[in-house]
């Protein structure tokens, strides 16, 4: 095997390595010898058949496979030797014309990870900006719950539905007189007002009773999920099955016991508990920001250009799928691309950042535990059918990369954890409303001056599980650690999006019911 170094400049690599034919053919005369033991074959005993016919049999994947692992073992001692620390997957390509017995000719072009200065972790000073969960915030917010748990009763056939009632009816959607697909279903729920159905639909049913018959006129909005129902005006054969108003919504004992609660003040102390680590998730965040910002001020060198296309890529993918749901599409477009070179700083910025925090991290002995590693395969495998999820275990066990992508969110989490302790952290009291806004100005800062975002919105109650609290975390939108999963830019914030079966299912709804109908409805997820 012969290796020639034919670029070294800046990150970029590149190699030329020759395999001659006679190691190829050794390893295939290696893999015959481990196969003839094992193979099958008329007028021959079980591990008897001669090796010139075992050979003959399999040569074609005996000299694949052969070709295959000694270019992977001529690229690792490539690697190796030259002490490389690749940015990315290496790229490897055979040479043209290659053919059987003759010497292979590889050419391998990889990037490298920078010489990142030792990084200074002395000096920090940060600011943690508190919100305390004061009781009327507490006493708002177990209002909201209750509210999304009032309950709905049978009205008197002669009731007339109006806002704030729950209908349930049977419905077939056609266009252009024709059913489509998924348009039908039984018993579907629907809390007028509640704009679960695209615009026009709840309203023609104002004022129905049970038993009425409604055809619902409506046009498919343009950017509908169900590509052969954008835009399409649309008709639907109603029924009112049944109209039910809402009962009073109280937030007391028996509310909370209807949830396997001892009573209302542990109901209380669950949703205090919840405000509480919503904020200190805001608080982490905007101090996490704050501290990137002294790392990236005081950090420049040079990052590997196929890292920041990878991470520039997956910005630019998530400003295409919000640009899309704009009301204006083509202006949301056109002003992605008057600001691309802006975007790609912030690509630059993240892997800038995501190498700092790893040789951080590495420096001082910052690590995740194996038995951490374990639990974060199983929550991830976790979103896999259950058929699946050992294949999914065995894959992030045997690719490297795919471990480092997994176990990346939490080493940067334990690196920013580091440098907080060591941090000069002074404390100031605030409103959420004026937290939100200094997280908002850092969104602004990072992303474009001229990017005009809405402000954030106080999060609604939710339902707290039966003697346990529940746990909201507030994802850090910041640079990933090396070889991370790249994550969105910081741009407006995507709406909640369903698949199209599930869309079509229903009519027209946006968002899954949150009560179960009297019957089953084939609208449900």
């Amino acid at each position: 095997m012969q290796i020639v170094e034919t670029l070294n400049e800046g990150l970029k690599r590149a190699y030329d390595i020759k395999i001659t034919a006679k190691d190829i053919e050794t390893r295939v005369d290696n893999e015959v010898k481990k196969l003839a033991p094992q193979v099958n074959m008329p007028g021959f005993r079980k591990g008897k058949v001669p090796a010139n016919l075992v050979r003959k049999m399999h040569n074609d994947a005996l000299m694949q496979d052969a070709l295959s692992s000694t270019v992977q073992e001529s690229v690792e001692k490539t690697i190796a030797d030259n002490k490389l620390r690749p940015a990315m997957q290496p790229s490897v390509t055979l040479g043209e014309g290659y053919e059987a017995g003759k010497d292979a000719e590889v050419k391998v072009e990889l990037e490298v990870l920078p010489d990142v200065p030792t990084p200074s972790v002395d000096g920090l000073k940060l600011e943690r900006l508190r919100v305390e969960a004061d009781e009327k915030t507490v006493e708002e917010s177990l209002q909201k719950f209750a509210e999304s748990q009032k309950q709905f009763e049978t009205a008197p056939k002669s009731h007339k539905a109006k806002i704030g009632d729950q209908c349930l009816i049977d419905f077939e959607g056609k266009v252009d007189g024709v059913p489509f697909d998924g348009g039908k279903g039984e018993g579907m729920a629907i809390e007028l007002g509640s704009g679960r159905l695209i615009p026009g639909f709840e309203d023609q049913l104002v004022g129905k009773k049970a038993n009425d018959e409604v055809l619902v006129k409506v046009t498919f909005p343009e950017d509908y999920n169900v590509e052969s129902l954008k835009g399409k005006d649309a008709t639907f054969d109603v029924v009112v099955a049944e109209v039910q108003t809402a009962k009073e919504a109280k937030a007391d004992d028996e509310m909370a016991k209807s949830m396997g609660l001892e009573g209302i003040d542990q109901l209380r102390e669950l949703l205090k508990g919840q405000i509480e680590q919503e904020l200190n998730g805001l608080t982490r965040t905007h101090m996490k920001r704050k501290l990137l910002d002294q790392l990236a001020e005081s950090h420049d060198f040079e990052v590997p250009p196929s890292m920041v296309e990878a991470e520039f890529n997956q910005i630019w993918q998530q400003l295409e799928q919000e640009a899309a749901q704009d009301e204006d599409p083509e202006k949301a477009k056109k002003e992605m691309e008057d600001e691309k070179d802006e975007y790609r700083d912030i690509a630059v910025r993240r892997v800038r950042l995501g190498l700092l925090l790893s040789e951080i991290g590495q420096a001082n002995g910052v690590e995740v535990s194996q038995q951490e590693m374990s639990m974060l395969i199983q929550q991830a495998a976790q979103q896999y059918r259950e058929e699946d999820r050992q294949r999914f275990v065995e894959y992030i066990q045997q690719d490297q990369m795919a471990a480092a992508q997994l176990r990346a969110p939490m080493y940067e989490d334990k690196v920013v954890d580091f440098l907080f302790d060591k941090a000069e952290i002074t404390e100031k009291t605030v409103t959420r409303e004026e937290l939100e806004a200094a997280i908002e100005a850092e969104d602004e800062s990072e992303s474009k001056p001229a990017k005009k975002k809405a402000p954030a919105k106080k999060a609604a109650a939710k339902k707290p599980a039966a003697k346990k609290e529940t746990t909201k975390k507030t994802a850090d939108k910041e640079a990933p650690a090396k070889k991370a999963t790249a994550k969105k830019a910081p741009a407006k914030k995507s709406a909640e999006k369903e698949t199209d079966e599930a869309k079509a299912k229903k009519p027209a709804a946006k968002k899954t019911a949150k009560k179960p109908a009297a019957k089953k409805s084939a609208a449900k997820k």
